[in-house]
């Protein structure tokens, strides 16, 4: 899907040039496609700006990462790309500062938390466009059928699932852990029990006593016992998982802001709570950051910073954020957003994002980790599996890659 504004005369300093951006699809249909959102602002943008034509391709999750890689590796990279993951570009000497092609007030703006993370070796190559926090919902319906109430601990969670399936509810619990963002439902439920990806030091630790107590007690007690429905856990995605509550088939699951959206317009009576603990709510939630990134083989610094100045004001920020529930990644539309009635509805998801945990996308490694993770990790639940066996090679994978690439 391709988008496309031509510029008209030349103006000074921009230069009549052609600007390439490969964007991620954000919608479910072709109906709310993130082509309808840059159709709109490139034709906005060509009003304002002269002399600067820009062409976005728009491809979806499963392939967008894919298709930048390929196009650098062919020797035809973008100008510009909002992908998942910028930090093995930024290695590779791919990518301009941040500050090249951003104005210091917008680069300023950047909520500092998603600043930070946009940073290899403490200078900001990745640029934040997108960002969501992670809430626990739960079918209200389900839940009042059951006669349970939101679970604040894993054995309340385990208790509800337990209690939903004997209500014949086909998910009693959704554990998306198939290859389409097997690394976020990981991350979440890692928190959870009290670590991550990292250790105190920022090196990977995927195989910690804690993590691998984690995944045992997921295929024990919930995948084991047959609370996470008729999809194995390895084979389900998280596209598919959120389908499924909406048509009120699951009793509960992780999700972001989105997911309010298409639950409401199937009219599932949904609640939100924050994602159980060990022994009470977890100490930390998932960030999740999205970035956009500016690559030099093409040498359009000037024409790219005009662009990107257009896409980070404030206006496109909440128009992009509110279009697909998200949150702004600016302090300026964070506080309108806050501020708004209109945006109610994400202040719980607003307030967890300063003090959220982020994939450790600074690390060059951390790309090929997580493809890593997508495809292994719902073997540690499966039948035979053996969480502390697939979390260890998952390490050892990772120890490499982040030795090899430096």
């Amino acid at each position: 899907m391709t988008a496309a504004v031509a510029g008209c005369s030349g103006s000074p300093g921009s230069g009549d040039v052609t600007l390439r951006l490969v964007a991620a699809d954000y919608g479910d249909s072709s109906a709310d496609s993130s082509k309808k959102y840059w159709d709109a602002l490139v034709r906005d943008f060509r009003a304002e700006h002269s002399g600067i034509k820009v062409e976005v391709s728009v491809y979806s999750w499963n392939d967008v990462d894919r298709k930048v890689k390929e196009m650098v590796a062919a020797g035809h990279a973008p100008d510009m790309a909002q992908i998942g993951a910028y930090a093995d570009h930024a290695a590779a000497g791919r990518l301009y500062q941040a500050d090249e092609v951003l104005s210091i007030p917008v680069q300023a703006d950047f909520a500092s938390e998603l600043s930070n993370a946009g940073k290899v070796n403490r200078t900001q190559y990745g640029m934040p466009f997108a960002a969501s926090t992670r809430l626990l919902f739960y079918n209200k319906t389900l839940f009042s059928q059951a006669g349970i109430q939101p679970p604040t601990t894993w054995n309340d969670l385990a208790a509800d699932a337990q209690a939903l399936k004997v209500k014949g509810v086909k998910f009693p619990f959704a554990l998306p852990l198939g290859p389409e963002e097997a690394q976020a439902e990981t991350m979440q439920w890692l928190l959870s029990g009290g670590d991550g990806y990292l250790d105190g030091f920022g090196s990977y630790d995927l195989d910690s006593a804690q993590n691998v107590g984690t995944f045992t007690w997921l295929k024990d007690e919930l995948v084991g016992k047959g609370l996470t429905g008729p999809v194995a856990p390895g084979r389900l995605n998280r596209a598919d998982a959120f389908a499924a509550f909406t048509r009120g088939e699951v009793g509960m699951l992780n999700g972001h802001p989105s997911l309010m959206k298409a639950a409401r317009a199937k009219g599932v009576n949904f609640g939100m709570v924050p994602m159980p603990g060990v022994g009470g709510r977890a100490k930390s939630t998932m960030g999740v950051a999205d970035w956009m990134m500016a690559f030099k083989q093409n040498g359009h610094k000037d024409q790219i910073r005009e662009f990107l100045d257009y896409v980070y004001d404030e206006k496109n920020v909440l128009d992009f954020s509110r279009r697909y529930d998200l949150l702004p990644v600016t302090n300026s539309a964070q506080e309108t957003m806050a501020a708004s009635p209109r945006d109610a509805a994400l202040e719980p998801f607003l307030e967890q994002l300063p003090s959220s945990e982020l994939y450790p996308v600074g690390k060059t490694s951390w790309a090929g980790v997580s493809a890593d993770i997508k495809k292994q990790i719902g073997k540690a639940v499966g039948p035979g599996g053996n969480p502390e066996a697939i979390l260890g090679r998952l390490q050892r994978a990772a120890v490499t890659a982040d030795s090899a690439t430096g």
